[in-house]
């Protein structure tokens, strides 16, 4: 007996009106429930997550800003090449569970773990077309997919799972378009297909540049030279050299406005961090702006 029957059993053996105090104690229940339109501030995320969240997205518009200028990371060594996969759809057998499932694919290529964006309603048919690029190390010739099904309040299902080789002509060069059997509770290669794109492109390693050791200067100080003034000739008080010319900016608050009336949603901190990325070019800024928000 769960424990509001015994709270309304024990109201009627004290007052003797068995009807009365089952209302009495239904009334009580009632009025600890909340009844009418919800709060506006149900489920709104908090000032901090707010503020978290806007942080973050500044840091990566700066990120993307400095990779466009010109900062990439270098390429690392021992790599195959770069490779570009698109995930593209499934056909999966089954739709497990009452609803229609909400399938992601969860990809491990060597030592990375990359996941594409969840297919929401995509039940057995789901499409994703995710664009992956990697470097692709030497001696990795396969990758290990899953598809899960994303769950609300339990754990995500996985639904199917394949091994997968990277075809030889793939590794040559060519692009290939192929569909791959998955398996899962149906059985080896019964629980569908997944259709993926893949081509292996050349990187070129950076050329190392000598090493420059860093030489402190060495600064001289002429000693005065002290003349000897014949009698009766003027003095003259020596002139005072002036100091060398500081060193320009490479921009000036006046460019980094003009820039910034042309892009009035852009965060000041990006725009100066392109600016800075491009030596105060301001062409190469507008660019590298225009196509960060084409993006």
């Amino acid at each position: 007996m769960r424990d509001s029957d015994k709270q309304t059993s024990l109201a009627m053996k004290k007052s003797g009106r068995g009807n009365q105090a089952v209302i009495f104690t239904h009334t009580v229940y009632q009025s600890a429930v909340m009844i009418g339109e919800l709060p506006g501030d149900f489920l709104r995320v908090s000032g901090q997550q707010q503020q978290m969240m806007m942080a973050d997205e500044r840091i990566a518009q700066i990120l993307q800003a400095q990779q466009q200028a010109g900062f990439m990371h270098p390429v690392p060594a021992n790599v195959q090449g770069r490779l570009s996969l698109t995930v593209a759809q499934a056909k999966l057998a089954k739709n497990y569970g009452l609803t229609k499932m909400d399938p992601y694919v969860r990809i491990r290529i060597g030592h990375s773990v990359i996941e594409t964006p969840t297919a929401y309603n995509g039940a057995k048919n789901p499409r994703w077309n995710k664009d992956i690029n990697l470097y692709l190390p030497h001696g990795v010739d396969s990758m290990y997919l899953e598809i899960f099904d994303e769950r609300q309040f339990t754990m995500d299902d996985r639904i199917a799972w394949a091994y997968i080789s990277i075809p030889q002509s793939v590794l040559n060069g060519d692009t290939m378009n192929e569909w791959f059997p998955l398996s899962g509770r149906q059985g080896d290669e019964k629980e569908g297909m997944i259709n993926l794109v893949m081509s292996l492109n050349e990187v070129q390693q950076p050329v190392s540049q000598p090493t420059v050791l860093y030489q402190q200067p060495v600064v001289y100080y002429p000693q005065p030279i002290v003349q000897t003034v014949p009698a009766g000739m003027p003095t003259y008080p020596p002139q005072q050299v002036g100091s060398p010319q500081s060193q320009r900016p490479l921009f000036t608050e006046d460019d980094l406005k003009q820039v910034k009336d042309m892009f009035p949603n852009m965060e000041d901190e990006v725009i100066r961090s392109v600016l800075e990325a491009n030596r105060g070019n301001k062409d190469a800024t507008i660019n590298s702006l225009l196509q960060m928000n084409s993006d």
